[in-house]
């Protein structure tokens, strides 16, 4: 549509005065008024006039000038309506010449953004809990690549703290009642439990466990340093196997242990700034009435993770000079992020601002928040599994004779997964429920992939009966206007997904297009027509294909040609 967006924008800069970039054109609530519609409340103070008389008189101008396209006035609007065969080829046209490259641009060249994802804790397994974080970020980072930025991925590992010294605590005490080395994060899960369990009767438990992280921090090699890395290595190991199912890599992958040299530097650095005071043996940096101040230093000379967070983002700033710092991090950190940025402003740093908390909502088991201390998670694992075996079980059912069926079923399992997170605008709650998570029924990532196989059919069916070589006649697309119009705002949807970080908005698109493409289809035959009417169908049904499996590909879902 981008096409004809500017021209409608260079006719309408003639005749107002007015930069084109200055002017809104935008969709009509009522697809029946028009194909894009442009409001006159801009003009009304300039030229003194009603918007509705300001609407009637381009109108008429525009209409004579602009070739395919009509204007008209409907109350303070000019609708612009698109000749159907023009729409059709030129919308048609662009899919198919940019393929899968389709929405892309160069909106971000030579502009790096890094991507702060996943982000899980050693020693814990992957819960439901941690795919949010995972699969809003990854889909991020894909939408800012199709834009030509420069995306640097990174898992900041939470791989230090006093959880550690607990841990090494714990595996010090019953290690050996577990398998650390064959299950390593179900085994250091019940161990974790268990030190929360009996340290409410035996104190000395939590002494021992500061004493560790003591001689973690102070970076001396022993046991405690061995131990620690021992379980780091094997954590990792298992958390790649979840990776590689989601198809999630990574630019970086950093743990908070990896800033431990640029802690001293980190403090001296804001100290220097001349915004940090001692209070109670601790070292902080006041952030006013507003908010609680940030802890720097405590008494006993332990770090924290607001230290390490900024550790970070002054490498990562020394490092790339991003354009945006995305932090995709739970909404139940907010406070902690504005302090982040409430500091770096304190010190006077000129791009505080580009540093942005991608806050979502929390993942809440029916009987309450998840925690690890008392044992109440779901593994990631078991519910891709499932959804896997709950896939290959319908796939079994209604397509018995489907080849590759086990390499299907893991796609539309973890694909509906994936989908069913991205779904919603990522700032609200979810409560994780079995059915809903691994239903394949309505908006869901199923529907989305079994459209693009059902159109990757057609085509097939129209290669083997040797269809669709004729010249289109593009006039055979009457009924077709709300998938061209999908279609055509693809590129819009990319580029508002990623200025706001929002992979639900390529979700709901997508759904939306194959709502259209499924009621287009169903009443109009593709195959067996005229040669010009089946060239210009099967066309329609090809780009309709491909950017289905292009925004599929972008969410992380995969897009099978069969299912």
């Amino acid at each position: 549509m981008q096409q004809f967006t500017d021209s409608i924008r260079a006719a309408l800069a003639r005749h107002t005065g007015l930069a084109a970039e200055e002017l809104k054109i935008e969709s009509p609530r009522d697809a029946s008024m028009g194909d894009l519609a442009f409001p006159c409340f801009v003009l009304a103070k300039a030229l003194k006039q009603a918007p509705p008389k300001i609407a009637a008189e381009l109108a008429a101008k525009l209409s004579a000038e602009l070739e395919g396209i009509e204007a008209v006035a409907t109350g303070p609007y000019v609708n612009f309506r698109i000749e159907r065969a023009l729409l059709g080829s030129t919308i048609v046209g662009d899919v198919l010449r940019q393929g899968a490259d389709y929405g892309a641009s160069a909106l971000g060249a030579g502009k790096t953004v890094v991507i702060d994802l996943s982000s899980p804790n050693i020693g814990k397994p992957m819960s439901v809990g941690h795919l949010r974080s995972t699969v809003i970020g990854a889909a991020i980072q894909r939408i800012l690549d199709a834009q030509g930025y420069r995306t640097v991925g990174i898992n900041h590992i939470g791989d230090w703290g006093i959880q550690f010294g607990k841990l090494v605590a714990a595996v010090d005490r019953w290690g050996d009642t577990v398998d650390v080395e064959g299950d390593t994060v179900r085994a250091l899960l019940e161990l974790y439990v268990r030190f929360h369990d009996e340290a409410e009767q035996d104190p000395t438990l939590e002494e021992q466990a500061a004493r560790n992280f003591q001689e973690l921090e102070r970076g001396e090699e022993g046991h405690v340093r061995e131990s620690w890395r021992r379980l780091t290595e094997l954590t990792l190991a298992e958390f790649q196997k979840i990776y590689d199912r989601l198809h999630v890599g990574f630019d970086q992958i950093r743990g908070e242990a990896y800033y431990e040299p640029y802690l001293g530097p980190t403090i001296e650095r804001i100290e220097a700034a001349g915004v940090t005071e001692m209070s109670e043996g601790a070292e902080i940096v006041d952030l006013g009435e507003d908010m609680p101040p940030c802890l720097l230093r405590k008494s006993d000379g332990t770090t924290l993770y607001a230290t390490r967070d900024l550790a970070a983002v002054f490498h990562r700033w020394e490092q790339f000079e991003f354009e945006r710092c995305l932090y995709v991090v739970g909404s139940d950190q907010k406070l902690h992020f504005r302090q982040l940025k409430a500091v770096l402003a304190r010190m006077g740093l000129a791009w505080e601002p580009r540093v942005e908390h991608v806050a979502f909502g929390m993942m809440r088991l029916p009987e309450g928040k998840m925690s690890s201390r008392k044992g109440r998670v779901v593994f990631l694992e078991d519910v891709l599994d499932t959804a896997r075996d709950e896939a290959l079980k319908i796939i079994r059912e209604k397509n018995p004779e489907l080849a590759n069926a086990e390499a299907i079923a893991e796609q539309v399992g973890v694909g509906a997964v994936v989908f069913n997170d991205l779904k919603r605008e990522r700032i609200k709650d979810i409560e994780f429920v079995w059915s809903e998570v691994v239903s394949f029924e309505g908006d869901t990532g199923p529907y989305a992939q079994y459209t693009h196989a059902r159109l990757a059919s057609i085509g097939r069916k129209a290669r083997e009966a040797g269809e669709g070589a004729g010249a289109p006649d593009w006039t055979a697309l009457e009924g077709a206007d709300g998938v061209l119009l999908a279609l055509g705002r693809f590129p819009d949807v990319l580029r508002s997904a990623g200025e706001h970080a929002e992979p639900s908005e390529v979700t709901s698109w997508v759904l939306g297009l194959c709502r259209e493409v499924n009621g287009w289809y169903t009443n109009h035959r593709v195959l067996g027509q005229e040669p010009g009417v089946t060239a210009a169908r099967l066309a329609l049904v090809e780009a309709a294909r491909l950017t289905i499996g292009r925004a599929l590909g972008l969410l992380g879902v995969a897009a099978p040609e069969e299912m």
